[in-house]
């Protein structure tokens, strides 16, 4: 030991200690290594092709294009991003209801909701129906939270179907009716799509309800009118 280091320690000076504290930070977390955007959208698309059941796991891993531990540390297990899944093609499906109407009258707004997926870009999806009907059809008596999860979603745009209907005149009384109507409409043509129907057999009916929903909707205004006029004088 040198002389300057005897003295140090035998002086009043503290002795520095060195901290051997061993500190048990938490690891840092690992980056995102894939496109979660893209997954989901992938994942969607599968769910929406093969329903709940007939998805494995494989298949989702595979299509996403990430591994297990990647899956289950992002979305935790297959039942948690098909729920995922379901929740957001409900509120894009709302979505389109929302922007038409936004930019169209009601009644056209409607009309549009119906056929966009046979006049419009999603046209190449049409035969895969509805996410939500499907849910329904596949998880009735199999898994009644999945299936009650998808008749909550078109109970709620049933409702928006009714608020559209008060906003092209109706009654309060008669847009719950239409509505619950349209919704049939929309279940049974989402089924029928997956039969591989040609375009005209599926839009023949859609055009034939709307056209009864403008003529009813017009009778009424006509009605008014029509009293309106003071009758001729003598």
């Amino acid at each position: 030991m040198r002389n300057d280091e005897v003295a140090r320690i035998c002086s009043d000076e503290p002795v520095p200690i060195m901290d051997c504290t061993v500190h048990n930070y938490p690891p840092m977390a690992r980056p995102v290594e894939f496109d979660l955007g893209r997954a989901r959208e992938r994942a969607l698309l599968l769910f929406w092709q093969k329903g709940y059941q007939a998805t494995s796991l494989p298949g989702l891993l595979a299509t996403m294009g990430i591994s297990r531990s990647s899956f289950y540390a992002t979305f935790g297990d297959k039942r948690a991003l098909f729920v995922a899944s379901l929740d957001l093609f409900a509120g894009r499906t709302q979505q389109v209801l929302l922007q038409a109407r936004a930019e169209s009258p009601p009644l056209q707004a409607l009309q549009f909701f119906f056929e966009r997926h046979l006049n419009g870009p999603a046209r190449g999806k049409a035969s895969l129906g509805c996410m939500l009907v499907n849910t329904v059809l596949e998880m009735a008596s199999v898994d009644d939270d999945l299936s009650d999860r998808a008749s909550s979603h078109l109970a709620d745009i049933q409702d928006l179907f009714a608020q559209t209907l008060c906003e092209a005149g109706c009654t309060p009384a008669q847009s719950r009716g239409l509505a619950a109507m349209l919704m049939l409409l929309n279940e049974g043509v989402r089924v029928a799509s997956r039969r591989r129907l040609t375009t005209r057999e599926q839009l023949d009916p859609i055009r034939a309800t709307f056209r009864m929903l403008h003529q009813q909707m017009s009778e009424p205004a006509q009605l008014h009118a029509e009293q309106a006029i003071p009758p001729p004088s003598p």
